[in-house]
């Protein structure tokens, strides 16, 4: 099973267990990323107390700047064909996505809590490994959030990645 650290520049970190069993597209597409250093400095960009952390679209520069990314991956999930039936419980990992079934490219959200009405909608694909994980994930999605050149729920200080890299 690969696993993935996401590094904080306060020093927490999430540790991540992937599933290739349940969203093999997206577990590759996300690896990709983390090996290929694209997270790193980029901030999340939307947490929502009670429902999520979002991250890997953004870095925080006097606001948000998108990163722009090209590939976009199926969506690994039931109302899309593909059978997957990870649930979306506190911990669990999905690609973000637009409308579009197929639209999920680099960003991705952390549960906090269980979110039924996601389940078959996006492609979960792995979970904190641990509890202090758990409790990171949780404690980020109570930080003061405000409204930021166009986007809702954006942290007041900036909750940025310093590195995201494969646990050997």
């Amino acid at each position: 099973m690969d696993k993935v650290c996401i590094e904080f520049e306060n020093g927490k970190k999430i540790n991540l267990e992937l599933y290739k069993e349940h969203a093999p597209l997206s577990v590759e597409n996300f690896l990709k990323l983390v090996k290929d250093g694209f997270y790193d400095g980029l901030c999340f960009h939307r947490i929502i107390e009670g429902f999520m952390i979002q991250g890997g679209g953004f870095k925080w520069e006097n606001g948000l700047v998108h990163k722009e990314t090209t590939n976009t991956i199926k969506g690994e999930f039931s109302a899309n064909g593909v059978t997957n039936n990870l649930r979306h419980e506190p911990g669990v990992i999905s690609m973000a996505r637009t409308m579009f079934p197929n639209s999920a490219s680099s960003q991705f959200f952390i549960c906090v809590e269980t979110l039924p009405h996601l389940d078959g909608q996006y492609a979960a694909f792995g979970k904190t490994c641990d509890k202090e994980s758990l409790d990171v994930a949780i404690e980020l999605s109570k930080v003061k959030t405000t409204f930021v050149g166009g986007y809702d729920d954006v942290p007041c200080d900036p909750v940025v990645i310093k590195k995201a890299y494969v646990v050997e």
